[in-house]
């Protein structure tokens, strides 16, 4: 693990602006992750 931490650490150093893509990225990841668990439907009732 700590290998493959190392060369995604020397990616960003080599190539800043992917910092600012993986972050955006991550943020919409989780954004939509909690819109999906809030459109959750349960029927209750008969």
């Amino acid at each position: 693990m700590s290998q493959e931490s190392t060369r995604l650490r020397e990616f960003l150093e080599e190539n800043p602006k992917w910092i600012g893509v993986m972050f955006s990225a991550l943020l919409l990841l989780s954004q939509a992750g909690t819109v999906a668990a809030g459109h959750g439907g349960s029927m209750t009732g008969p």
